[in-house]
């Protein structure tokens, strides 16, 4: 294992790759062309938003903050890296500040211009008629005046700790009330979002027309009431997002648990990768700012008037329907719905689930199931990113309970979800269950579970293995596939990661599972090379491999090699994508896809050619370094020939999607306006059809 993950050398320069931070920011802007659509409705268009907003800050505290520390470098220690970071912070700064300025113009005159059209107004502290100022003034004395704490900037060294993705407004004021006051007086003050509920406050309706406010120009319109000592008054926004800390997932020896709880707390404290700032605000307030701050100039990216746009997700939609999607009501699976029994049901035969058309009950169901049967003996699972209020997990503590022996693998690393993670894993533990906290120098990033029954004397396995979490809430939106299967193949293999988990020892044999970091990059290497050979004896050769990111240089290397030889590769990925497709004598061969629609694309499937004998592979794992050499992953593959051609017939759906798909050449440009196939909507429409005429297809779970 050692042999694994030791640094990648690094790839010939003859080999064209993109940036792998522009090619993200490239990704994130195909989600801004989504609130730009016309053809997306309007209120969907504000949450494409507030996803690219989102989206944005975790970059900013994540990946820009990053590449900071490593410009902080010794010189020396830097020219060991593979690209000076200098030269790709100020690469990427500058595309981040053209996404924002047009970010800022589909606000304005795009998404503003919509809702007025359908008689929604979002007023400022100006545009108020006197009815309207009345009842904001009677809002604010009621609502929010009582928890406003602003903090005076005066002359004196007072530092002012601006918390981690929190707006807040900077405050001039002029023209004091009386003599004896100071000419001017500045102060911050913190947007109250959260003891709110929501950034907007919803005016009443008037013959049939909207309004709604941020609570910024709320305070904005209502600072006399706040301070009337002055007449004069200027309030612009700031926010800061803080480095999140996040080496600590390459630093996982000792006492695991304490060093994720210090990391979280650090993540309120860690050190500024940015200070969004309003370009209105008056270079006085801002100096001001910075000095009570300890803010400096290289923290500084312009913005505009309001930050933190994720919070449009909770923006109000007025009842209004016809500016959402259309609902797809969640479907059965048409086998699995008749049955009573899950477990009985795998005993027959191998089952997928598409999530999110349709519906993740089953697989709580199973758990549930298992959970209380009393020929079950153990379950085991691995727990990535569960929902906060996880009903597997409830299950699992459920199992333990009951006196089953239960082992859940808990990986306490999962950015952004460590906290739910170690709730969980206390639960767990005070149940009786066996909890293992990943592995050192590994994140377990798999998505397995194995039930074990004894059944007439002899133990039988049936598995569960998923390209998603264990979570239903993000199912709903995720677009991913779920194996439910007691193929002896599988679960043999599934009992040799388990105990790698529990062993930690290497040197595990696995049959059909493809297992990073052990197993997984040698064998996708040999199904490359299996058709570039079939391509050199002037066999048909192809692949259609779709993944979330494409980064590693080795992979990258090898598809190249596999294009030059003539095999046609055809790619989709959503997200990053480091590969340079069409490049003539290198990349010809190989055509690459992104598709950003409803949902998010999240599964993973590899399909290679194996000269008319197709092998087709499920998986965890993204082509990125880390997923294949710093984390447990698992593809798995499909023998069951329904089972392929359900998987085939979705795929072929994204490959002809001339809507919601682009084509990556260095960026992301539309395709052709002709749409005919919108490839999430016609795998749902597939799907539908699965359900026998005169079975309602809807899930009534």
């Amino acid at each position: 294992m050692e042999k694994e993950i030791k640094k990648e050398p690094v790839t010939a320069p003859e080999y064209p790759l993109t940036n792998r931070e522009l090619s993200w920011l490239a990704f994130n802007y195909r989600v801004l062309q989504e609130a730009k659509d016309k053809s997306v409705p309007l209120l969907e268009r504000i949450k494409f938003m507030a996803i690219f907003s989102s989206n944005l800050d975790e970059y900013f505290k994540v990946r820009v903050a990053t590449l900071k520390r490593l410009i902080k470098l010794k010189k020396k220690t830097r020219q060991k890296l593979e690209e000076e970071p200098s030269e790709t912070f100020d690469q990427v700064i500058q595309e981040v500040r053209r996404q924002q300025e047009e970010f800022g113009e589909v606000f304005r005159e795009s998404i503003l211009a919509d809702l007025r059209e359908q008689d929604i107004h979002l007023l400022t502290e100006t545009e108020l008629n006197p009815d309207q100022q009345q009842w904001i003034k009677a809002y604010f004395e009621d609502n929010l005046k009582d928890i406003l704490l602003p903090i005076i900037l005066d002359a004196t060294d007072t530092h002012l700790f601006l918390k981690d993705q929190t707006v807040y407004l900077g405050i001039h004021m002029l023209e004091p009330a009386e003599k004896d006051l100071k000419p001017e007086r500045f102060a911050m003050l913190e947007i109250p979002t959260k003891k709110l509920g929501s950034r907007f406050v919803k005016l009443p309706t008037v013959d049939g027309k909207r309004y709604v406010m941020f609570i910024d120009d709320v305070i904005r319109f209502c600072q006399p009431l706040l301070f009337p000592q002055y007449t004069k008054f200027y309030a612009h926004a700031v926010k800061v997002s803080r480095d999140a800390e996040l080496d600590i997932e390459e630093e996982v020896s000792g006492n695991l648990m304490a060093k994720i709880r210090k990391s979280l707390k650090k993540r309120e404290t860690g050190y500024p990768a940015r200070l969004l700032y309003d370009p209105e605000t008056p270079q006085v307030l801002l100096e001001r700012m910075m000095v009570h701050t300890n803010m400096t100039e290289d923290e500084l990216v312009e913005g505009s008037k309001y930050h933190n746009f994720r919070d449009f997700f909770q923006f109000p939609d007025f009842n209004l329907p016809n500016l959402k999607y259309q609902p797809q009501p969640t479907l059965i699976h048409h086998e699995l719905e008749k049955e009573p029994s899950i477990l009985a049901a795998m005993q027959k035969k191998d089952y997928m689930v598409h999530y999110p058309y349709q519906s993740f009950e089953y697989v709580l169901r199973l758990f549930n199931e298992a959970a209380n049967d009393p020929k079950v003996t153990a379950m085991s699972a691995t727990l990535y990113r569960v929902a906060d209020k996880s009903a597997i997990a409830k299950a699992l503590v459920k199992a333990a309970k009951n006196g089953k022996l239960v082992t859940v693998v808990v990986e306490l690393k999962a950015r952004f979800d460590e906290e739910s993670n170690i709730y969980w894993a206390g639960k767990l533990q005070k149940a009786g269950a066996n909890v293992i906290f990943g592995i050192q120098d590994l994140k377990v990033h798999s998505k397995l579970g194995l039930i074990t029954r004894n059944e007439n004397g002899k133990l039988v396995n049936y598995a569960y293995l998923s390209t998603g979490n264990y979570n239903e809430d993000t199912s709903k939106i995720y677009a991913d596939h779920a194996l439910f299967t007691s193929d002896a193949r599988l679960t043999k293999d599934m009992e040799q990661v388990f105990e790698f988990f529990i062993d930690r020892q290497p040197n595990k044999k696995f049959e059909h599972l493809l297992v990073a970091p052990l197993n997984m990059r040698q064998s996708f290497v040999k199904l490359i090379d299996r058709e570039i050979k079939n391509a050199q004896k002037g066999l048909p050769a192809s692949m259609i491999l779709k993944m979330n990111a494409l980064q590693d240089e080795r992979m990258i290397k090898k598809l190249y090699a596999a294009s030059q030889a003539g095999v046609k590769i055809k790619l989709l990925v959503r997200g990053i994508c480091c590969l340079v497709p069409a490049v003539k004598g290198i990349s010809e061969n190989i055509e690459v896809r992104s598709i950003v629609d409803r949902y998010l694309e999240h599964a993973r499937v590899y399909i290679f050619h194996n000269n008319g004998d197709e092998k087709y592979y499920v998986a965890s794992a993204d082509w990125m370094t880390r997923n294949l050499n710093r984390r447990v992953e698992v593809a798995f593959p499909l023998y069951d020939q329904e089972l392929v051609k359900e998987v085939r017939a979705l795929i072929d759906f994204q490959l002809n999607d001339d809507t919601k798909a682009r084509n990556v050449d260095n960026s992301y440009a539309a395709t052709p306006a002709s749409a005919t196939i919108r490839s999430q909507y016609a795998s749902y429409e597939y799907l539908r059809n699965l359900v026998p005429e005169g079975t309602e297809a809807a899930c009534k779970h």
